[in-house]
């Protein structure tokens, strides 16, 4: 233990809030809240005779400087694309009344993540419904049933 301990009321001089600081780099994305969230680039950092972070629009335009502490910075965080099922069999909890149908979430940087698509009873049947159509749609375009 450090021996310090952590005040626990802002009267105690702590800082509310759980989120580590962000700091971005330079090429970084980051979100403005002094601006109304707008985001843009980061061209400059605090530093060697700068006390700011310098941005600006992505693809040019107004430049602007945040204050060096990033505290009214905040990152940008990939954009979902889409979002295919997994090749595993569905799930279902009968104490929830509810399916699962494992997923694979694509982002607009490369990147993916696997989550679970739950699904009550009436999502269940709309979504047995709607790939029903989409089967029809394709056997449809196709010439009729195959």
């Amino acid at each position: 233990m450090s021996g310090r301990g952590t005040p626990h009321l802002p009267s105690q001089g702590g800082a509310l809030g759980t989120a580590a600081p962000f700091y971005p780099k330079l090429g970084d994305l980051a979100r403005d809240t002094s601006r109304d969230g707008e985001i843009g680039v980061v061209i400059e950092l605090p530093g060697e005779g700068r006390n700011t972070y310098h941005l600006v629009l992505p693809g040019g335009g107004d430049r602007w400087s945040a204050p060096n502490d990033g505290n009214t910075l905040r990152p940008v965080h990939p954009q979902v694309t889409h979002i295919t099922p997994h090749k595993r069999d569905l799930t279902y909890d009968s104490r929830a009344e509810h399916g699962g149908l494992p997923v694979t979430v694509h982002f607009d940087d490369g990147g993916t993540t696997e989550s679970l698509l739950v699904l009550d009873p009436g999502q269940m049947e709309l979504f047995a419904y709607q790939v029903g159509r989409v089967l029809e749609m394709r056997d449809n375009d196709r010439g009729g049933l195959l």
